[in-house]
């Protein structure tokens, strides 16, 4: 294309002609992506993992376009040899693209094919918008549609991303199993609508939490699982129209080569092309996790009340003065934090089920928002874990003496003295020391149910903290 300036080339579409920049690796029609979506503070620049996941598909469909004999090998090697300098970490500025689009993605896809042509006529020794030689339309997008290229590098960029999250979830587990053991001996009362329940050990609730992290581990991975199955080959609507025969079937089997994932070409290519339910699942997975962060989140901090007139059970790391108008305050600043970033993730679920839901006919237009939700959840949860890991978990401190009076001076330990006097008897007792002010141990003795040496063997909080042989 002609140079109308040395800072900028003209580069013309459909709608006519475009300045470029010059030294710009993109195009026309991503100059015009930059020019109408403005809306997000998100670029895909800003998520390394699906700009390399696109390049990975696109050196996939150079490959399979090759093997067909759709593609001459030289401009595919070239552009290969582009893709790989974008999954080795270079030219991410050139792309630019707002997540938030309209086109289904349209733009994304052809920010990925200008860059590619672009770097494949540097390769081959041409000037940057030479297309003739290797065009994004005609060369790198041969078999392709923006309704398969598109969603499969959002499912490869999603299983990439995922590695990192499960990662730090791992890592997060792990700090909360230390905490477990550190604090295995620590007697504190356990509460049930935040009444008192029965007693436990700090130990025990923290190796809860664990546990209970544990478990999303797996069902994000069953999740995750869903994403294998791409659609490349579908090109628009699922009918494979433009794709070379077999290019569906060599394409799927380069990119799990290349990538180290077991891709799978799904079974019904025109139901798969608008399908978005592995997105509605991973998304869902990732809003179970969230809502149990966010109740972790919530002990931690109701367990921290205090210091004088709350549980005061716990003491967190203090990380910021807590008042602009109270001397000596200092909040749950990093809990707090937590909890906002799952009410982010939990409303972004929701925008994914209305978005998905919004697929209509052939194609579901709204793939973006759900990537950029999906792309945000992770994100924000990654970054949230690693934080409460390190700002928080990390240095949670126990008031054993505190935690073990307020158990002895409980009216729920009454509990264990059901076995031996009777459900009603031991409510009465309950009651009476709650009116009088006594202690269950002195009730119980006035109204001679039972011996000093039984009570001191029953109402010891150690013996409470699982099953055990009834006393004598």
């Amino acid at each position: 294309m002609a140079n109308d300036s040395k800072n900028f080339r003209v580069e013309s579409d459909l709608l006519g002609e475009l300045q470029v920049p010059a030294n710009a690796y993109y195009g026309v029609q991503t100059q015009r992506a930059i020019n109408n979506y403005q809306i997000s503070n998100s670029k895909m620049m800003d998520y390394p993992e699906f700009v390399i996941s696109i390049a990975y598909v696109k050196k996939a469909a150079a490959m399979a376009n090759a093997e067909v004999g759709e593609l001459d090998p030289k401009i595919a090697d070239a552009i290969c040899r582009a893709a790989d300098e974008i999954i080795a970490g270079k030219h991410w500025e050139n792309f630019p693209v707002d997540m938030m689009q309209g086109g289904a993605g349209t733009s994304v896809n052809m920010n990925a094919n200008e860059v590619l042509a672009n770097l494949a006529l540097d390769i081959m020794g041409y000037e940057r918008g030479d297309y003739q030689h290797c065009s994004p339309n005609d060369h790198v997008n041969c078999g392709q549609s923006t309704n398969d290229a598109y969603p499969t590098a959002i499912h490869y960029a999603v299983i990439r991303m995922n590695k990192s999250l499960v990662k730090s979830l791992e890592n997060l587990i792990a700090a909360i199993r230390v905490k477990a053991e550190e604090f295995k001996d620590a007697v504190k009362m356990g509460r049930t609508q935040l009444q008192d329940a029965v007693p436990m050990t700090s130990g025990q609730e923290f190796n809860a939490y664990a546990n209970t992290l544990q478990e999303e581990i797996e069902n994000i991975e069953r999740n995750v699982i869903l994403l294998n199955k791409i659609n490349m080959g579908a090109t628009a609507i699922g009918t494979g129209l433009n794709a070379a025969p077999g290019y569906d079937d060599i394409c799927t089997q380069r990119l799990s080569e290349l990538t180290g994932e077991k891709f799978e070409k799904a079974s019904d290519m025109i139901a798969a092309t608008p399908d978005t339910g592995a997105f509605v699942s991973y998304s869902a997975a990732l809003k179970r996790l969230a809502v149990k962060l966010s109740k972790m989140c919530n002990d931690l901090r109701l367990m921290a009340s205090g210091p004088r007139c709350g549980l005061h059970e716990i003491n967190l790391p203090p990380m910021a003065p807590g008042s602009s108008i109270m001397p000596g305050k200092v909040n749950p600043v990093i809990p707090e934090l937590m909890n906002q970033v799952c009410f982010k993730v939990i409303g972004n679920d929701t925008t994914v089920c209305f978005a998905a839901e919004a697929g209509q006919l052939q194609l579901n237009v709204m793939e973006p928002v759900i990537t950029e939700c999906l792309f945000e959840s992770m994100t924000w949860l990654e970054k949230a874990m690693d934080t409460l890991r390190e700002k928080c978990i990390k240095g949670i401190t126990v008031n054993e003496k505190h935690n073990l009076d307020m158990v002895k001076n409980s009216i729920g330990i009454v509990t264990a003295l059901n076995p031996y006097i009777g459900y009603k008897n031991s409510t009465k007792i309950a009651k009476e020391a709650l009116e009088t002010g006594k202690s269950l141990e002195q009730v119980a003795l006035e109204k001679k149910l039972l011996t000093k040496e039984q009570l001191d063997e029953m109402l010891d909080p150690k013996a409470m903290l699982e099953v055990h042989k009834k006393v004598n």
